[in-house]
Order: C-alpha cells, then sequence, then structure tokens
C-alpha cells in the first residue's frame, strides 16, 4: 500500500506533463528555431602570423517554406563581427563583406565554408588555440537568433585567405 501512495503522485503527475507537453506540441511554435545551425566551428590562429583575425564556419538548414537569411553575428572575443564572401577580382580570389547577408533558401541549406561564405571575427582579444571555444550569436531576417559555443580547430589549407603569408609559391 505504501508503494501505490508514493507511485500514484508520480503517475499523476507524469500524465500532466505528457498533456502539457501535447498542449504544447498543438501550440504555434515560437521558440523552434527556423533555421538549423550544425558542424560550427571556428579557425584557430595560434602560428597564424596575423593571430587578430578569423573565420567561423558551419552549416545553416532551413526546414521551412520561406528564405531566411543570417544578416549579423556578434562575439565578445572580436571586436568586429561580418558576414563575408570569397569573390574573385582582376583573376584574383579576394574576400570581402557579404552585401545584405547570407541566404538560407526555403526547405535548403547554407553551408558556410573555407573558401566561401563564412562568419569574419575580426580584432580579436587573444589568440585562438585548438580546443578552445568561441561563443556567437547569429541573428536572422526572421528576427531568431541562436547563441551558439563554437570549438576552435585547426585547419591550414586555406591560410592565405584569411592571413596572407609571405612563402612563395613553388612555380608550376
Amino acid at each position: 500500500m505504501a508503494c501505490v501512495a508514493v507511485a500514484l503522485p508520480l503517475l499523476v503527475s507524469s500524465c500532466g506533463a505528457n498533456k502539457t507537453a501535447a498542449a504544447a506540441d498543438d501550440a504555434p511554435s515560437t521558440s523552434t528555431p527556423s533555421v538549423l545551425v550544425e558542424d560550427a566551428w571556428v579557425r584557430a590562429t595560434a602560428g597564424a602570423k596575423d593571430t587578430t583575425m578569423t573565420a567561423a564556419f558551419m552549416s545553416l538548414t532551413n526546414p521551412g517554406d520561406a528564405e531566411i537569411k543570417l544578416i549579423s553575428a556578434t562575439s565578445p572575443v572580436a571586436g568586429t563581427v561580418q558576414l563575408h564572401e570569397m569573390t574573385t577580382k582582376d583573376g584574383k580570389m579576394v574576400m570581402q563583406e557579404k552585401a545584405g547577408g547570407i541566404v538560407v533558401p526555403a526547405g535548403s541549406h547554407a553551408h558556410l565554408a573555407p573558401s566561401g561564405d563564412h562568419v569574419m571575427l575580426m580584432d580579436l582579444k587573444q589568440p585562438l588555440k585548438p580546443g578552445d571555444e568561441v561563443p556567437l550569436t547569429l541573428k536572422f531576417s526572421d528576427g531568431s537568433t541562436h547563441d551558439l559555443t563554437v570549438p576552435v580547430k585547426n585547419f591550414t589549407e586555406e591560410e592565405e585567405h584569411y592571413h596572407p603569408s609571405e612563402t612563395p609559391t613553388p612555380a608550376s
């Protein structure tokens, strides 16, 4: 009888919680993210010639039926954060601010990757080494935001795009 007395309130409260959760599922969701953020990482600056800037990369997925844009980002580790793209000018790859933000098409995704669109972190307050974590807030055109804690990883293949090097390129 003592077991029933203890178990009954737990069962009743569990049923109530499930009913509340079901009701919340039926209500319009304002907390459901409009854009899903996956595989976010920041390029380490440790060992780079210029440790004052780096970039963040990630996959953005828009499950909705309307285009959404990543319009800005902020981070307490950087004095300036901008959305950038890589483009060709005068036959050379150059990095520039992405006018109008980064489009995440309806029912599709956008990949922020080296040599493409990315979040640029400039005027860094300290060098970033692999294993560090960077707080990053993304703001989207629908008014939603994502607060992330992004791991810092080594990546050297695109060194020249983010930290120009004086190392000569071998002649072909």
